[in-house]
C-alpha cells in the first residue's frame, strides 16, 4: 500500500484550512505535488518550515524523496533547505505528529517571495530502496526483538 492521508486531527497544524492531498500533475508525471496551507513572506536568506498535514503510508522498503520544485527553484531560488527530504516509512503514524509531512523551504533568492495557500511548494517521489545482506537492523528483526516506535520528526531516526 502506499498512499497520502491526512493526519489525525489532533495532530493538524492548520485545522481550519482544507487540507489537498498531493497529487500528480498528469498521467506521466513522477512527482506528487504538495501543496502550501498558509500563506508566508520568505525573506531573502530565510527559510521556514511548510507543515502539508498530510503523511505518507508506504511499505517497509519505500522512501518519499522530496525535491524542489522547478519553477521555485530556478526562477526564484526557493529550494529545500536540506536539499532532498528523505520520508522513511515508519513516520507514518509518529507518536509525536502521526507523520505531519514539514517541508522546509529556504529562499536563496535576492528577493522575498510570498507563498501563498495552495501553492506548490515541493515534489515528492516515491522509490523502493535496497539494503545489504548483513544488515543488523534485519538480523534483529528475524530474532523477533522488538523495534522501536518512531517519536519526533525532522533527524529523529538518528536518536
Amino acid at each position: 500500500m502506499r498512499k497520502f492521508q491526512e493526519v489525525e486531527e489532533k495532530f493538524l497544524k492548520f485545522p481550519d484550512v482544507e487540507t489537498v492531498k498531493p497529487s500528480r500533475s498528469d498521467r506521466f508525471s513522477a512527482g506528487y505535488d504538495f501543496y502550501s496551507k498558509e500563506t508566508h513572506s520568505l525573506m531573502p536568506g530565510e527559510s521556514h518550515v511548510f507543515w502539508t498535514d498530510v503523511k505518507a503510508v508506504m511499505w517497509f522498503d519505500n522512501v518519499l524523496m522530496l525535491f524542489a520544485r522547478s519553477g521555485l527553484g530556478t526562477k526564484k531560488g526557493v529550494v529545500p533547505r536540506n536539499c532532498v527530504g528523505i520520508i522513511d516509512a515508519s513516520y507514518a503514524g509518529n507518536e509525536a505528529n502521526d507523520g505531519n509531512i514539514g517541508i522546509c523551504l529556504q529562499n536563496n533568492g535576492s528577493e522575498p517571495v510570498v507563498i501563498e495557500v495552495g501553492d506548490r511548494i515541493a515534489q515528492g517521489i516515491f522509490t523502493r530502496y535496497l539494503i545489504t545482506d548483513d544488515d543488523p537492523l534485519m538480523k534483529k528483526s528475524a530474532k523477533g526483538e522488538k523495534e522501536t516506535k518512531r517519536k519526533g520528526g525532522f533527524g529523529s531516526s538518528g536518536k
